[in-house]
């Protein structure tokens, strides 16, 4: 299995502002006045993400009532990745019982923005929105034994909420490459 390291985005960066739409047709965006913002860049089919999607949802579980915004983009190509499809998505959201948004990035502009590279990929922002982390959620992956806890999302989310500083000794995470719309890669 191929493995691609994210790009860890500068600390101190704003977060960039979107609008996407959910599977439903709905619209959601980060969000106003809130302690802490989540962005994950996750898809469907990736073995990274499925090895961790049931921390996936307890993180939503356990900070959205924190006043924690938590999205999920999810930027393939499904016309080349069918079982990233917004349909599939909704299935995805339902299973594993996403409490958070689930969208899609059509035209790949919103991980453009935030230099995503790969599934999963987390961007942590303060109140400010300005990013604190980025990187990995722990050390687990799909070829190791190390359990699946989020240990290093979770201490930077709960560094936040406390009002203390986010540790800066960060690791990539490391996921499937997004799949790119050819012709539409990053430079």
């Amino acid at each position: 299995m191929a493995a691609t390291e994210s790009a860890m985005l500068e600390l101190g960066t704003s977060a960039p502002e979107f609008s996407l739409p959910d599977p439903d047709g709905k619209t959601h965006g980060l969000g106003e006045s809130k302690r802490a913002y989540l962005v994950m860049f996750i898809c469907n089919h990736c073995p990274f993400v499925k090895h961790v999607r049931a921390e996936l949802s307890r993180l939503g579980r356990d900070f959205l009532a924190k006043d924690v915004s938590i999205i999920a983009i999810n930027s393939n190509d499904f016309a080349l990745y069918p079982g990233d499809s917004p349909e599939r998505m909704k299935e995805e959201a339902e299973t594993w019982e996403y409490n958070f948004p689930y969208v899609f990035d059509a035209d790949q502009s919103v991980a453009k923005a935030y230099r995503a590279a790969c599934t999963p990929d987390f961007f942590l922002f303060d109140a400010d929105k300005k990013l604190v982390y980025r990187g990995q959620l722990d050390g687990s992956r799909p070829s190791n034994d190390i359990p699946v806890t989020g240990t290093d999302l979770r201490a930077a989310i709960e560094s936040v909420l406390g009002g203390r500083r986010v540790f800066t000794d960060q690791k990539p995470s490391i996921g499937c490459n997004i799949k790119w719309t050819p012709g539409n890669e990053p430079d």
